[in-house]
């Protein structure tokens, strides 16, 4: 493996040496953060025969999940030149519609018995492998809300915790973090991936060793929500999301009282979904969080159509529109990357 991430105190790594060395923007230290984009739906299908209609591609009028895979590969590289160090991908994807409160497609790397889905995970091992090439840090979720009640029951959940876990270890990855699931306060159907339990699916990871070596694991809220101490106290990065925070003083103050919940030592806070853009202004949710010393995660959710957002089926991965430019330029001009 050629990428290796690891955590010392608040600060991220990469092959030992800390992110973005030296580099500072507008008086803040950009050293040691993990800026990074939602990337989701990279291994996204349907398998709802109801459904699938909904995500034809208007060139060729079908849907094709290996297309969506190849085309997320050939859009890596250009993310990796402007400075973006790390994506979140989940093997249960995330709305294909941005937001969406039914969800009845089937878009599930997990089975109901908990075992993995063998074309999900074929997808899901080039694009892993691919990033540690590039240099590039993967935040794997395994679980989403719109998804989990696929899973037949509790002993499943947690099979499939085992499973995933064990598959990154089997290949030898290095260069993967863990989300055990996507806003554990949202809408899941089985109590142990929400707030008061999920804390037994951290330590699940954290109890798998192989060599002496685990896999790093957090877990994420809702947009807004500052996480509890539970969760706090057993994570080894903190996972907050900005989604409908319209103020970017709100950002500043939830990363302020993230680190005065109970059980906070250091580590990073990473802002891995965020909805609101104004790149053009001095201040803005990504410059807030860079300001406390957070990174922070790009999510456009886009509208169901080809050249919007980066959640939206069928995606267009490619920087192509005046929203994703604004993003990108932004990351580049914090990290200095292309200088």
């Amino acid at each position: 493996m050629n990428t290796h991430v690891s955590i010392i105190e608040d600060a991220f790594y990469i092959n030992g040496e800390i992110t973005y060395s030296g580099r500072n923007y507008e008086g803040h230290k950009i050293e040691g953060l993990l800026l990074n984009s939602r990337m989701v739906q990279g291994i996204f299908d349907d398998r709802n025969p109801e459904t699938i209609h909904r995500w034809e591609y208007p060139d060729t009028g079908k849907w094709d999940a290996e297309r969506n895979t190849r085309e997320f590969l050939s859009a890596m590289p250009a993310w990796r030149a402007y400075g973006v160090l790390a994506f979140t991908i989940n093997l249960q994807g995330g709305s294909p519609e941005g937001y969406s409160k039914s969800q009845p497609w089937h878009n599930s790397g997990i089975e109901a018995d908990g075992s993995l889905n063998p074309d999900y995970l074929s997808r899901l091992k080039r694009i892993i492998d691919f990033a540690d090439e590039l240099g590039m840090v993967v935040i794997l979720g395994y679980f989403y809300f719109g998804q989990d009640q696929r899973l037949e029951d509790e002993d499943a959940v947690k099979r499939a915790t085992d499973n995933a876990t064990g598959w990154l270890f089997d290949i030898g990855y290095t260069n993967v973090i863990v989300e055990v699931n996507n806003e554990c306060n949202v809408r899941y159907s089985h109590e142990i991936l929400q707030p008061e339990r999920v804390p037994e699916l951290i330590e699940r990871v954290k109890s798998i060793n192989r060599d002496g070596r685990r896999y790093l694991v957090g877990t994420s809220y809702g947009g807004g929500r500052v996480p509890f101490e539970n969760v706090v106290q057993t994570s080894d990065f903190i996972l907050v999301h900005g989604n409908g925070v319209r103020d970017p003083n709100r950002i500043m103050e939830m990363v302020q009282q993230t680190r005065h919940v109970t059980g906070y030592r250091p580590m990073p806070i990473l802002f891995n979904e965020d909805d609101h853009f104004d790149f053009d202004k001095p201040m803005n949710n990504c410059m807030a969080a860079i300001s406390q010393y957070a990174s922070w995660g790009y999510f456009d959710p886009g509208e169901n159509d080809y050249h919007n957002g980066y959640q939206s089926v069928p995606v267009q991965w490619q920087i192509n529109t005046p929203r994703k430019r604004a993003f990108f330029q932004k990351i580049r001009d914090i990290t200095g990357h292309g200088e």
